[in-house]
């Protein structure tokens, strides 16, 4: 990494074109690291676009500088101009260009030899990157780029509205510092980025009690449909389109519900289905201890992700993704078994 520091350090001049991108439907993560990022390096005098692939949810739209973000879905020959004139392009919090979505990531392919710098912490990284900081051992790509302006010698650059994004970031990748992800060095930059004057108590609010009587409505729908299965100690939810229409589903509106099929005591793993108009069924897996949740996405929902956390989707209908998560969970669990005693 050292070596990598050194000679990206080189290309970070003033004046230089950059362009940092984070993944489709941005979570506290990929957009608290993408504004911290970018207001580094503009105090280092480069001029730096952030570029969200489509809208980010609402919860997060109280984050300093948010208003400054390129949606690329709402401005595509602006965001492609920006993109080809880059020097330089940051993705952050993916390790796949097709976590930007097709269309954004087909374009990205396209680009003339392009100088990609990933910084993530999600496992299997593809070979796009000439500079890749790649760890998924870490909580969060926020605590990476933490890392990385310190790495740079920039840590005393870091003001209060950056560290409000870090910690937005970590601390929602951690599960507010309850996952098995948080390690002591999260923790220090945790008390680094408060001594820098944010207000945590607040940030904990904005993001977990902040909820419109729509999304409660919508909570109370999905846990009324919550299933467990006691022989696989498993939970998951189904939500279809009619539901999310019902109670007026805006983006974010479900974040953190696949939680609570996994806040059951037998319950080792928890999935959330959510049916979307768009972009057929996404699929939100969590577990405990070592059920590796990102290998059953992989293997049958084409996700991946952490251990403890994955996503998927799959083009099927809402019944179809449900039956044949059904179907292969007694092989899946029965495979993996050994890795659970």
């Amino acid at each position: 990494m050292a070596q990598q520091i050194e000679d990206l350090k080189k290309l970070l001049i003033p004046n230089r074109k950059v362009s940092l991108v984070i993944h489709r439907n941005p979570d506290g993560d990929a957009l608290g690291s993408g504004l911290a990022l970018k207001a580094f390096l503009e105090k280092k005098g480069l001029n730096v676009t952030l570029i969200s692939p489509n809208e980010m949810p609402n919860y997060l739209k109280w984050l300093p500088g948010v208003h400054q973000v390129l949606i690329y879905e709402a401005a595509v020959s602006k965001a492609q101009q920006v993109l080809r004139q880059s020097e330089l392009i940051f993705t952050l919090d993916f390790n796949d260009l097709t976590r930007t979505g097709q269309n954004m990531g087909n374009f990205l392919k396209s680009l003339d030899d392009p100088t990609f710098i990933m910084i993530d912490h999600h496992l299997e990284p593809t070979e796009y990157a000439k500079f890749q900081f790649s760890d998924s051992h870490k909580s969060s790509t926020s605590e990476m780029v933490f890392d990385f302006i310190t790495a740079l010698g920039g840590q005393d650059l870091i003001d209060k509205d950056m560290a409000t994004a870090l910690y937005t970031g970590i601390m929602t990748d951690t599960g507010s510092f309850k996952f098995p992800n948080t390690t002591p060095h999260t923790m220090r930059i945790a008390a680094d980025l408060m001594e820098k004057g944010i207000d945590h108590n607040a940030i904990q609010i904005k993001i977990y009690d902040s909820f419109s009587l729509d999304k409660l409505h919508l909570l109370g729908e999905a846990l009324h449909k919550l299933v467990f299965l006691k022989a696989y100690k498993t939970a998951y939810i189904a939500l279809s389109k009619a539901d999310l229409h019902k109670y007026h589903y805006q983006k974010g509106d479900t974040e953190g519900f696949v939680n609570y099929g996994l806040s059951l005591k037998e319950a080792d793993f928890a999935v959330l289905f959510l049916e979307n108009d768009d972009e057929g069924v996404r699929i939100s897996f969590r577990s405990k201890g070592q059920f590796p949740a990102n290998e059953f996405a992989k293997k049958y929902f084409n996700g991946g992700g952490h251990r403890n956390a994955a996503g998927g989707r799959t083009k099927a209908g809402l019944d179809e993704a449900v039956q044949l998560f059904l179907e292969k969970l007694p092989e899946f669990t029965s495979h993996l078994s050994h890795a659970n005693e």
